[in-house]
């Protein structure tokens, strides 16, 4: 296969080869849009998870800016008033890393980064960075970086104008081939290529699901960092990774459980989140299998969190792309003893705390039908009450499927 153009390829090295693009960046600054699909509230909202994307792959932000516009400038996403505004402060301060909460196109990058004179990335390629820094298994590594090339593919022009010369040669460019022609072929055929082992790799997996037997199975999901992880590790007593960051869980981790003699496999996977680059929602099509081959789903929650609901509302359409929304789901309200320090005074009444404790269980016990549970899974709290109700659910499932099999309920 032909090599890349150098000149161009060096931006993008980096992240093809799975190294953090964030890289030994102390400090970010972070931007963002508030338009009138965006509320001023949301922009915020979105800025702090942004936030806490760029902490988890190892950068500070220090400082976001915000501009009211009715849609983003096509050359440089923020007004020029805003983008010298941002290019003082990140001179004044040392700043080599600017990151916006939206999507840019190769051209409003090079533009952006000629102003400002730091390195400039958006959600989808931070994003990017943090799952190729925590992909680990072969599978989850050809599916980040197949994501990359899809990333980098429709930004080849925007970012690499200045390779746009005629060039030929024996060997290496057919007669009048731009290097950025050139570039966009390689990419490509490195797609095609990492599709066809992406493809060996899930057949792979396809077999060994297919050879779990009758179990039924279960798949834990929901917005990143809820608790997952933690929840998988009390019910399994396992020891699967679990820290407060984003996608700390990126390749699929199965279990066999056994409560009061009736067997299941428990899954974890990735979690999901905003403005998901649909480059990973592609590439990892094969790691959401567990999800839609479940027959159960644990919709975890992060109660704590204030825009939960929204959390539940992301979680709830993937499932709905993946066809896998009109499943038997177990709504699990995490965090609750967080929920209680966030909500309630140190010096309420117990007993009006108990009566708006209750006013929230019977309010999503009406909406679930009755299939949810509020826990605390790091303080083991309610752990008992969840485990009934799974394993009734997990039970109903076995005598559905399996009506004569009595050995498992």
């Amino acid at each position: 296969m032909q090599e890349p153009s150098q000149t161009g390829w060096f931006f993008y090295q980096d992240m093809i080869e799975q190294k953090s693009i964030v890289g030994n960046i102390q400090s970010a600054v972070l931007v963002g849009l508030i338009h009138k699909d965006q509320t001023e509230e949301q922009a915020e909202e979105y800025l702090d998870e942004l936030a806490f994307l760029a902490n988890t792959a190892g950068a500070e932000a220090i400082k976001t800016f915000t501009q009211k516009l009715p849609h983003p400038d096509k050359k440089t996403f923020v007004g020029k008033g805003k983008l010298e505004e941002i290019r003082d402060y990140v001179k004044s301060k040392g700043v080599k890393l600017v990151i916006f909460d939206d999507e840019l196109s190769g051209s409003q990058i090079s533009n952006i980064e000629k102003v400002l004179g730091a390195k400039t990335i958006d959600r989808s390629d931070l994003i990017l960075d943090i799952f190729a820094s925590r992909a680990k298994t072969a599978q989850a590594k050809v599916q980040v970086e197949l994501a990359q090339y899809q990333y980098i593919l429709p930004r080849l022009r925007g970012m690499w104008t200045h390779l746009e010369r005629q060039a030929g040669g024996i060997g290496s460019r057919g007669p009048g081939e731009t290097e950025i022609e050139t570039d966009r072929r390689i990419v490509n055929d490195k797609i095609s290529l990492l599709r066809k082992r992406l493809k060996a790799i899930d057949k792979q997996s396809q077999t060994q699901r297919k050879e779990r037997g009758t179990y039924i199975r279960v798949a834990l999901v929901g917005y990143t960092n809820v608790g997952k992880s933690t929840l998988m590790n009390v019910i399994s007593k396992s020891e699967v990774f679990a820290e407060n960051k984003l996608f700390a869980t990126l390749d699929t981790t199965t279990r066999k459980i056994v409560y009061e003699q009736t067997p299941f496999l428990l899954s974890d996977t990735v979690g999901f989140i905003r403005k998901l680059p649909h480059h990973l929602v592609e590439s990892f099509k094969s790691t959401l299998d567990e999800v839609r081959e479940a027959d159960l789903l644990l919709h975890v929650i992060d109660i704590s969190h204030p825009a939960y609901e929204d959390q539940m509302g992301v979680v709830n359409k993937t499932l709905q792309e993946l066809k896998a929304f009109d499943k038997p789901i177990l709504t699990v309200f995490n965090k609750m003893d967080q929920y209680e320090e966030k909500v309630f005074d140190e010096w309420l009444d117990e007993e009006v705390k108990q009566d708006l404790l209750q006013q929230l269980y019977d309010r999503w016990q009406s909406i679930t039908d009755n299939n949810c549970v509020f826990i605390a899974a790091a303080e083991k709290r309610n752990i008992e009450e969840f485990r009934s109700k799974l394993i009734g659910m997990v039970r109903e499932l076995y005598k559905e499927r399996y009506p004569y099999m009595t050995k498992f309920y």
